[in-house]
């Protein structure tokens, strides 16, 4: 009887080298499709919410949802801003207690209108994260007209004071830089540098939402956009080079402060 023949060392070996060349191929993709499912799911929590912060202006005479988290209010405790005004999300920063900032969201202002904590945080998010969503500046969150290179921000308090909503940021996946998410997302009015950095959790760009309803996802077009995003990342502070020319840095100008980049 002839004896059965198995696999040689050698044959094993060239299956082993094929399935690693397949996976070296495969991967690349299937890390893209996870990630625009992520991407997708993202853009779907932000228009949710910005449909629930829609609602609430509907249900409070064109008011918005105070913006901040517990940063910028303190310092409006008087005279008007965000005086008596509950904030969309309480203060849920520099805190690793999963439980205060679960609280912090069950209690701010905008939960009545959208009861989902899944909702709040991008799918990117780490473990111990229960919200990546920020508010920028200019909705009901902190006016810096009293700051060099801010002259003309405006802080809007109704909705009914946006000019151009369809092309305005309201909420934005904010990639995390040392103390990110606590009151809102800023950049400068004019100056060609970054105030806060850019958001890069969605591979070379974020998601953003507008007044409107809608969100989209914003590809960077300027290499030093992503440059200064990773660095940020890196060694966890803002970074605020100078980078004259910059149609990221314009672009994102325009769709927080509106009008005023253009006076």
């Amino acid at each position: 009887m002839r004896g059965r023949r198995g696999f040689t060392l050698i044959e094993l070996l060239v299956v082993i080298a094929i399935i690693a060349v397949l996976m070296a191929i495969l991967m690349p993709a299937l890390n893209r499709v996870r990630e625009q499912g992520r991407r997708a799911a993202c853009l779907s929590n932000l228009r949710q919410l910005s449909v629930a912060w829609n609602v609430y202006a509907d249900d409070n005479d064109e008011k918005m949802v105070n913006g901040d988290t517990g940063e910028y209010t303190a310092m409006y405790s008087l005279g008007g801003g965000h005086y008596n005004e509950t904030s969309w999300v309480l203060k849920d920063w520099r805190t690793e207690d999963i439980e205060v900032k679960r609280k912090a969201i069950l209690d701010g202002a905008l939960f009545p209108y959208c009861k989902d904590l899944k909702l709040y945080k991008c799918p990117t998010g780490t473990r111990g994260e229960l919200r990546t969503y920020a508010v920028v500046d200019a909705m009901n969150c902190k006016g810096w007209t009293d700051r060099a290179g801010m002259e003309g921000s405006v802080m809007l308090k109704k909705r009914t004071d946006i000019h151009n909503p369809i092309q305005r940021f309201v909420f934005l996946d904010d990639g995390g830089v040392g103390d990110a998410h606590m009151g809102g997302w800023t950049c400068y009015v004019r100056d060609e540098c970054w105030w806060d950095p850019p958001p890069i959790r969605h591979g070379v760009g974020t998601n953003f939402s507008f007044a409107d309803g809608h969100s989209e996802y914003w590809k960077w077009k300027d290499p030093r956009t992503l440059d200064v995003g990773l660095r940020a990342i890196q060694i966890k502070r803002a970074i605020r080079d100078l980078q004259p020319g910059n149609e990221d840095i314009r672009r994102c100008q325009y769709a927080a402060w509106g009008q005023a980049v253009l006076k």
